[in-house]
Parts: structure tokens; sequence; C-alpha cells
């Protein structure tokens, strides 16, 4: 007998558990799993204690040592007389939301909270784990826990709550292992609480070491000297001011920084997004806009700072966009990539490649997505050629190349100057939102209101879109960024440059730069002086007006440096300027230097940018001044300097044509007149024309239609300019508006007809045919291809010849003409393999398949389909491939291999997610849902449609209209089934037979379930009349067909079910579905119940159900093993039927199928002598 260690109890041998308490009667380590014996402390396994006490005695005993600490103290201000008007409750909520706001600040600072104690926190930091840069974590921490306690205050309804700080370093007593209070003690702590107790409201005070350790990153001003008890002098404090860098003085700008004001709520606001998508893994879109000087930079720099002095690691990226007319149309995201993988601007493309690969393979653990990722994002920096035959494609790999990045830390996107940028630019962000939703991904745009006026729609309807628009400062605001700028500026001039700048901060701080250009500032510690009495000064009236007045103050070598720099754009390097100005080096640092000293410019000091060392303008404002001012001529000849650097610099040219035919352009529209400007316009025109195919390459189709249409324009040459005006209309075409291409297209016809060119006007006169089809002009589009295909009948087979058989094929093939569909195709095919044109021989294999599917000839559509699947996926045709998988897995659902449909659809939808094709991703979704259904997997089903939004539901083809009926009604959902069906409505009188007939089909399931037994008739009637002898293996069959038959025999109508029956088993064994066959089988066998022939019943119920299970189609198997239960349960033989009800109850159960299973467990043993044969109802069917 054994005995329970617990309750004393005796147990039987063999018994694991005693039978008195339940507890266990061998004890078991808890830590491995391993038995042991009673009275053991310890584990003889793995060493683990037994027992508390044991553990207890394990632990290591708190080991004191001195250690470098940061200490900060912070509390309420006033909280007592606050606490005095309250509800005690109400002051319990206060208390617990502050104390929550210092966990979540100190914690985002790496500190350790040791205690509260009333209102105040103490934390540390160094100890138990120490880093190098624990002292500015500790400031900017208590910098951000003010600034978060005033946000606070003000969110519910307290304005004058506020905190403040003090915080010091050095040595301390710690007690490592220490838990709760007890970790840091010493004279340290004491003084950090006392100056913290000296701090005025949101003030944070630091000692001497503490201010020594983080002076390049904090700004700090004296706060006196103070008496503390225990210290024998006076104590030295600093007020800290704000952070002017990021982490450990990176990223720090070379002038004095204006106190930032007036922006407190959106840069919160900024910082609360990150973190709630950072927390939540989830991606958000925050567009700043603004009028030009009104701050949009300084709040970036301000988040940036921010998260780059936090511990955990952000992957920051910054792009810009260029200023150049259209400007480079993905530059700003090419340079994200290159800051991601250290790649400088004027890098050697082999080691560029190089630090490419080496990135992907750091970020890109799967083979497979480096191989889709790495010729995409070489193709956008330029480094290789790779043509995109879709925009989805290029958006996949670029968007899969951050949500890897996200997937090893959080991604911050800063895409600066957004007014130029181009509407692909602009498709990728609001892509990248919507597809990377689920992905840590913050992306930060920062855009002059321009951006609003060529795109109304920017962010609209986007799930996690903000939008901040920048008003003017308030004037107390901009009062206190100059007082905090300059503290001695006169009072008349500060309230006259307070009236010019117009709540435009830029106003207050150029003002300040023209003052120190003149001598009459100079900088002292964090702030400017001025030298002595500033007398009377004319204060321009406008921004623009005042940076004129800056650079007229410039020596005139400065002048004409600033002028030469503002050809280039934003930034430049001191080579490019020395190329262009013909200045030597000598000469050129000093003066390079001065305007950096002046803050006319900056150098980019960041080192992971790949402007690295460049120059730029402090403000894009004064390069616009500083071009402005350049008359036509010497806006011609810089404009022709920098496009011959360029040319030198970038010899393959790919990745700067753009730029490169942007000063050409510019140079000859400044001066059109001069006698080299045919040479201009020929090289322009050239450039634009390569920038159209590099636009093209990159899926940027709306700017390649730009630049082919600019091309156009600069050519004399007819022929070549009908050559330009197709590539527009094609490029048009694929931008979706198919308005524009039809005009660039009839344009290019008509020159081209003039010329006498047939060959290439019949090309055009196809690509017409082409736009009649998107236009929704069928008639129209045949007869166009048929003309055109009269023009090239006669000529050499060609590519353009090949095209135009397949598009006519296909034209044909979805009007529903199958012999003129097969006789196009078939000439297709033959001239794709000929010409080895491996495109048009997918599409026209796939194309024939599907013809041959219609025909019911299932295993040569399939074995077509194959092939152009295997031709696609061999020659990354993304489009076709999907295609190929769509169809291919249809017509494995005709056959009912479903489970290898449903392997085709998931490995289809991957390659949609990965090249990022919505369009397909939801109809194989749809398609993927038919196939669900009908194995049973109902949940997976269901949430295949939840991934659909009902607005992109009415534009697939009717997979998920036939597939959800049948399993809502199962599962009483009737209510569901009816919204379902009027979701679909538009399909009820669809030009397009498919949605006609499956919208009839579906509908035909819910009439049923409402019993309408002749609504349901008619429904089944009118598609089996039109599809049944024809398209056998159709969807939309499969589901009215059991329909139908229900309703006939509830109507009485036998003979109309005997007759349809007949027309099934009329049809040749290959043409029709093995469900399709099942379900007349199980028609039979009730038939032949309800007229007494039993072996006839037994026999059909048995193979119907063996086809059912062979095809794993569990719910049609249950629903005729229950059929065949009651039908046995009427003859008594219940033993017969208990293994049939129990496989259907579980069935069913799994399924939740409440009216079926209902159905089930009525019938049982002791009911088998009043049992009656029941009718399929359309709740249980």
């Amino acid at each position: 007998m054994a005995v329970c260690t617990s309750c004393g109890a005796q147990s039987e041998e063999g018994k694991r558990f005693c039978g008195d308490c339940g507890s266990p009667l061998e004890a078991a380590c808890p830590s491995c799993g391993a038995p042991t014996a009673p009275g053991k402390r310890f584990c003889g396994d793995c060493g683990a204690p037994l027992s508390e006490a044991a553990a207890a005695a394990q632990r290591p005993t708190p080991v004191a040592e001195r250690r470098l600490v940061s200490v900060l103290f912070a509390d309420l201000v006033g909280f007592t007389s606050l606490a005095e008007d309250r509800d005690s409750e109400e002051v319990r909520e206060l208390l617990s939301r502050y104390f929550e706001t210092c966990r979540r600040v100190l914690g985002l600072y790496g500190g350790t909270v040791e205690k509260f104690v009333g209102d105040a926190v103490m934390a540390v930091w160094g100890a138990p784990v120490a880093t190098e840069d624990d002292a500015e974590r500790s400031v900017r921490a208590a910098l951000e826990l003010v600034s978060a306690v005033q946000a606070l205050g003000e969110e519910i309804g307290i304005p004058e709550l506020s905190a403040r700080a003090g915080v010091l370093s050095g040595e301390a007593a710690v007690t490592l292992g220490a838990e709760g209070e007890g970790l840091v003690a010493g004279d340290l702590v004491n003084t950090a609480a006392r100056a913290q107790s000296l701090a005025s409201p949101g003030a944070v005070l630091v000692g001497e070491a503490t201010r020594r350790a983080t002076e390049p990153a904090i700004v700090y001003e004296p706060a006196g000297t103070h008496e503390m008890k225990g210290k024998t002098g006076l104590v030295p404090l600093w007020q800290a001011l704000r952070v002017v860098s990021g982490g450990r003085g990176a990223l720090k700008s070379e002038g004095l920084e204006a106190p930032f004001v007036g922006r407190d709520r959106e840069l919160r606001l900024l910082k609360d997004l990150f973190h709630a998508g950072a927390e939540e893994r989830k991606a958000f879109l925050v567009s700043i806009t603004g009028i030009g000087g009104i701050g949009k930079s300084r709040l970036a720099w301000e988040f940036i700072k921010y998260i780059d002095g936090l511990p955990q690691r952000t992957l920051y990226h910054r792009g810009r966009c260029l200023a150049y007319g259209e400007g480079v149309t993905y530059w700003a995201l090419a340079d994200m990539v290159r800051m991601r993988c250290r790649i400088a601007e004027d890098e050697d493309p082999a080691s560029a490649l190089e630090k490419l690969r080496k990135t992907l393979a750091e970020f890109l653990l799967d083979e497979e997505d480096r191989r889709f990722v790495e010729p995409r994002l070489a193709h956008l920096l330029g480094l290789e050629q790779h043509e995109a035959r879709s925009k989805e494609e290029l958006f996949g790999a670029w968007r899969l190349f951050f949500e890897r990045l996200a997937d090893a830390d959080p991604v911050f996107l800063a895409f600066e100057d957004m007014q130029w940028a181009d509407p692909s630019l602009l498709d990728f962000v609001e892509y990248l939102l919507e597809w990377s939703r689920d992905y840590p991904i913050y992306v930060l745009t920062l855009a002059r209101p321009e951006l609003l006026e060529r795109r109304p729609t920017w962010g609209a309807g986007g799930r996690a879109f903000t939008s901040i628009s920048l008003e003017p400062l308030g004037a107390e605001p901009t009062h206190e960024l100059l007082a905090g700028l300059v503290p001695g500026l006169p009072q008349e001039l500060r309230n006259e440059i307070l009236g010019r700048a117009e709540g435009v901060p830029l106003y207050a701080v150029e003002m300040v730069r023209m003052l120190l250009d003149r001598g009459l500032l100079v900088p002292e510690g964090a702030i400017y002086q001025p030298v002595g009495a500033i007398g009377a000064l004319e204060v321009p009236e406008t921004l623009h007006a005042l940076i004129a007045a800056r650079l007229d103050g410039l020596s005139a070598e400065e002048r004409q440096l600033l002028q030469d720099a503002s050809v280039f754009g934003k930034t430049f390097t001191r080579q490019a300027l020395e190329a262009v100005t013909g200045i030597d080096e000598a000469e050129l640092v000093p003066l390079l230097a001065g305007l950096v000293r002046k803050e006319v410019f900056s150098i980019q000091s960041d080192p992971r940018s790949p402007e690295h060392g460049q120059y730029g303008f402090l403000q894009d404002l004064v390069r616009r001044v500083a071009y402005e001012m350049l008359s036509k001529r010497e806006r011609k000849a810089r404009h022709l300097a920098t496009a011959a650097y360029l040319e030198q610099a970038f010899p393959s040219e790919h990745e700067v044509v753009e730029v490169l035919a942007s000063h050409y352009v510019a140079a000859y529209e400044a001066v059109p007149g001069d006698d080299d400007a045919a040479q201009i316009q020929q090289r322009a025109r050239e450039l634009l024309s390569r920038a159209g195919e590099r636009s093209a390459s990159l899926a940027a189709s709306e700017e390649a239609r730009h630049y082919f249409e600019q091309a156009a324009a600069f050519t004399e040459d007819r022929l070549e300019q009908a050559r330009l005006l197709e590539r527009a209309g094609e490029m048009a075409l694929r931008a979706g508006d198919s308005e524009r291409a039809q005009s660039r297209l009839e344009e290019a016809l008509s020159l081209l007809t003039e010329l006498g060119e047939a060959h290439q006007g019949a090309r055009v006169l196809a690509r017409l045919g082409e736009v009649d089809w998107w236009r929704g002009r069928p008639d129209e589009a045949l007869e166009r291809l048929e003309r055109a295909w009269k023009e090239l009948e006669g000529e050499e087979p060609d590519a353009d010849i090949a095209m135009l058989a397949a598009a006519i094929g296909r034209v044909h093939l979805l009007r529903g003409e199958l012999g003129p569909a097969a006789a196009r195709l078939e000439t297709a095919l033959e001239l794709a393999e000929s010409l080895w044109l491996p495109e048009v021989l997918a599409e026209a294999l796939d194309s024939s398949g599907v013809v041959m599917n219609f025909r019911s000839r299932i295993q040569q559509g399939q074995a077509l389909i194959e092939r152009a699947l295997t031709l696609a996926l061999e020659h990354e045709l993304p489009a076709a491939a999907l295609r190929a998988y769509h169809n291919l897995g249809d017509n494995l659902n005709r056959v009912d291999r479903c489970e290898d449909a449903i392997a085709r659809f998931e490995a289809g939808i991957a390659l949609a997610r990965r090249v990022g094709h919505r369009r397909y991703e939801d109809s194989l979704l749809g398609e993927l849902s038919w196939s669900l259904a009908l194995t049973g997997r109902w949940s997976e089903m269901f949430a295949a449609r939840v991934q659909v939004p009902d607005e992109r539901i009415l534009e697939l083809l009717p997979a998920f209209l036939l597939a959800l009926p049948e399993p809502l009604v199962a599962q009483g959902r009737l209510g569901d089934a009816r919204d379902h069906l009027t979701l679909h409505a538009p399909h009820e009188d669809s030009a397009d037979f498919q949605r006609r007939e499956g919208f009839r089909a579906a509908q035909a399931v819910v009439l049923r379930a409402e019993g309408d037994a002749a609504g349901t008739l008619g429904a089944a009637e009118e598609v089996l009349a039109s599809a049944l002898e024809t398209r056998p293996a159709d969807p939309a069959v499969k589901v009215v067909f059991p329909q139908g038959l229900e309703a006939a025999l509830a109507l009485g109508k036998v003979e109309w079910a005997q007759e349809l029956l007949a027309r099934v088993e009329a049809l040749p064994p290959g043409r029709f579905a093995p469900s399709l066959r099942a379900h007349a089988i199980r028609f039979r066998a009730r038939l032949a119940a309800e007229e007494g022939d039993r072996s006839s019943a037994a026999n059909a119920y048995a193979r119907a159900a063996a086809i059912f299970r062979e095809f794993a189609m569990s719910f049609w198997l249950a629903v005729t093993q229950t059929e065949h239960s009651e039908w046995l349960a009427v003859q008594g033989k219940m033993d017969e039927a208990n293994p049939l009800l129990s496989e259907a109850h579980a069935t069913f159960r799994g399924l939740d199928a409440k009216p079926w299973l209902e159905r089930v467990e009525a019938l049982g043993p002791q009911a088998a002598e009043v049992i009656v044969p029941q009718p399929t109802t359309a709740s249980s069917s």
C-alpha cells in the first residue's frame, strides 16, 4: 500500500494519485519532473530546491559594493494643497496615473525604480546593471518625466499639476541582489533628494558630475550654489534646459539651437504614437504639414533626438525628396536603404552591392526572401538593372525588406520635403501602411501644404494615419524663443521682430542670424549676447525679404558660392562645388566654413547617412531665394556645369538620369533662343526618354508617362515623337489612367498613319483595343484588335503578332466565345514557342487551359495550366504565376481535389503577399474559401473571408458568394446568410454568367432555409438549364444541384427529381465532379428507401458516403451518415446506426452545426420504435 504524503491515507499500489485528497502519490521535481524521495531538500537529477526553505537557503546573500551611479528624485509640486480640495478617490486615481507615468518614463530610459514615498519617486541608473551613458539617460528621463506630468495635468483637467526633479551622479554603496528598497544608499542619495527639493516647478537640477558627463547632449544654465545639510561648502547646481543631440552627443548641430517652444503637444503625440506602435506591433503614419519655416523640421528633430536617446534600439532611416521639378521618383526611399546598408551616395557599385548583400544576410534570414528582395533593391539603388513587370512586385520586395527589419526592432522612416514627392512614392508609403499594418513601422512625413493640393486624398481613410498641421506660434512662445536665444535683445527690437514674424519661428531665428552676420551678437554658452548697444535697424517685412537681406549682407564671394550651390539642390559635396565653380580647395574650404559658421550651410554629421560629410542649406528657403537671384543666363550656365559634373561623377547615369534630364531641361528653358539650344534640346530629349524608361523599370508609371510626354515635346522627329507618345500611352494605361492612355495612343496612331507605318500603327491599334477593354467596352475592344490583326496578318511573325493573338484569344474567352478563343490562342502558342516569348507563352497556355476547363476537358486544362505556372515561376513572371495558381486551383476544385487546390491557393496567396498584389490575394482567398467550405474547414474559411473588406468583395469572381451560405445555414445563422446574399445583390443581373449563376445558386440555399421551396426550385432550374450539360463541374452547379433536388422532393415533384438525376447520370463520367455523383447517389438512396428497396438504398448510402470520405468532404459525409442512420432507425437497426451517428455527431460538433447536432441527438436506441424518416430540412442539409 502507498501512503499519501499530504493526508496520510493509504492507496492501492500502482495508483498515481491519492483517492482521499487527490494529491500526487509520487513527488516530482518542479524543475525537471524527475521522481524524488520523501524528505529530500534538493533534486538528485538537476539540483533544484524541492522546498521554499531550500530555495531560500540557496539564494546568495546580497553583496554590497561601491559603484558609479546616477540617482533621480522627483515629486509633484503642491500636491498636498491639490489633494485637500479633491475627493479621496479622485486623489487615488491621480496618484495611480502619476505612478504609472513614472514607471513608464523611467523604464523607457532603463532606470530602476527604487521606491515611491508619498508623491516622490526615486530611480537609479548604474545598478544593478551599468552602461556608459547612465548619467545622460537619467537626465533625459528627468526632462521627459517633467514634461509627461505636465501633459498628464492637461489631460485630466489640472493644468497647474507639475513635477520637479534632481539628478546626481557619483559613487554610492550598492547592494547587489537587493529586492525592493535598499539597492543604493549613501550621501549621494540624500544630496539628490535635496537638489530635487530646491528645483522650481517644471525644472530639473543636476550636480556638477552629472553636468560634465552629459554636456555634449544637454544644454544647462547655472542654478546657483546652495547650502545643503551635511555639506561643508556650497554645492553648485545646474538646470537642465533641453536635449540638443542624439544619444551620447551624436547628431549635434554646429550652431546654437533655439529653444523648442509651442509644440509640446505635437511632440508628445509623436512619442505616444511611436510607443503604441512598438508595444502593439502596429504601423503608423504621421503627416506633418505647414508653410516653410513653421517648424516641421524642428519638431522632427526633437523626436529624432528623443528616440536616439532611448536604450531600446530603433532602426532609424531618413530620406529626402529632391526639389528638381518632378524629382527622382524614389530618391528618398533609396536614401533610406543606403542609410541602413551604410552606402555612401558616391560609393563604387561593387562595394555598394556587397554592403547590400551583407545587410540582407543580417536581416532577411530566409534565402527565398533574399533572392526576391536583392535584385529589386539593387535596381532601386541603380546598382543592377531589373525590369519590374508591376508596381506590386517592386513594392512587395521593398515592403518585405522593412518588415524583416521590423522583426528585429521598431523601424522609423522619416520622409522630408514630401511636397516634392512623385505620386509613386506617395503610393508606396500608403501601400506600406496598408500591407505592413502588423509591424512596428513608424512613418513620419514632412511637407508644405502643396502636398495636399497635389494629393487631396493623402492618408484619407488610412487606419493608422494621423495628420498634424502646424499653425503659427502665438506671441508668448515666439517671445520665449527670442528670450531663450538672445536674452539681452532690446525690447523695442524684440517687439518689432515679434510683429513681423507673425508666428513663423524661422523668421525670428533668421533675424538673429542676420544680427550675428553683422557682428552685433556673439555666442556665450547656450545663448547669444549683444556685443554692445544695438541701434535702430530696418526689420524686413517678410521672411523672403529677410533672407534676401541676409544674403545681401554676405561677401561677394560667399554670395556667388551660395548661388552656385543652389543649383545642386539642398545638399552637395565639396568636390561638386570645386568642379562647378573652378575654385580650388584652399580657397573653397574657408568660404564653406564661414557659411557654416553663419548658419547658412550645415554639414551632415550622421555617420549612418549616405550624405555623411556633405554640405547642405540649413533652410531650403535660403536655397530658393539664392536661386531666384540668378539671371537666366547664369542659371543656364550653372545647370550645364552641374550636368557635366554629374555625367563625370556617375558614368552609368542610371541612378541620376532624372536629375540630369532636369538640369538640361532647365538650361534649355532658361534661354531657348541661344545658338546651342538645339544641341541642349537633343540631349534633354535623350535623357528624358531614358528617365522614362528608368521610371517604367521601377513601375513608376505616372512619372514615366510624364517623362515620355516631355521627351515627345522636345523632338522634331515625327516617328520618334510617335514612339514616345505610344510609350506615354502605355504608361498611362499601366497607371490606370485609361482616358489619357487613349488620348496619347490616338495621337501616336495619327502620326504613324500619316507616315505610312502600318506595322507600328497596328501595334498601337492593339493597345487601343486593350484600353477599350479596361474601359468596359468589349465590343469596341474586339473590333480594334481584329482590325490590328488584319493589318499584321500577312507580315513576318514577330512578338507584336504573338501578343496580339494572345490578347484576342483572351477577350474571346472572357466573352464566353470558346471557339474563336481557342483558334487565336493556338496561333499565339505557336508563335510564342517558335520565337521563344516566355511571357506570351505562359499567358496563352493558361488561357488555353481555361478554355479546356470550360469544355469540361479538365485533365487537359490542368496540364496546360501546370506548364504555364512552371514557365511563369522559372522566368519570374509574378502576374502570370498568380493567374496560373488561381486557375490551377480552380481546375483542381472542379474535380474535387480540394486538398491539392488548397495547397495551390496558399502558395499563390504567399506569392501575392510577397509581391504585393492585393487583387490576386483577394481572389485567391475567395477560391481558397470554396475549397475550405467543401472540406469542412469552416473556421479557416470564415477567417479567409474576414481578410477581404466588403468594399472589395464585389470585384471578385463569386467564390466567396458560393462558399459561405451553406455553412452559415448549417450553423443556424440564417440572418448572416441573408446579409451575405444582400452584399452580393449587384451580381443578380450581372452580364457575367459566372457572377449571375453564382448569385442564383447562393440564393437557392437561402430560399430553402427560409422554407421557400418553389423559389429554390426556380433558382435551381435557371442555373441547371444553362450549365448542367455544358459546365457540370462549375461551382454553381455543385451548390444548386442538391438544393434543387431537396426543393423538388419537398414539393412532391418526384418525377422532376428523377429526370434531373437521369440527366446527371447520362453525363460522361469524366465530365462531372465526384461530389455531384455522390449527391446523385445519395438522392437515389433516399428515393429507393421511400420505395422500400432496402438493398438499393443501403448500397447507395454506402457508395455516396465512400465518395465523400475519399474526397475529404466531412460535412456531406456526416449528412449522408445522418440520413442513413435515420433510415436504419426506422427499421430498428440502431446497432448499425450508432457508429454512423457517433461519427456524424463528432463532425457536426466540430463544425458548430447546431441544427444538425440537434437532429443527430434526437436519434437514440430508446426512441427507435417511434422514429420516423425525416426529410432533410434547409437548416440541416
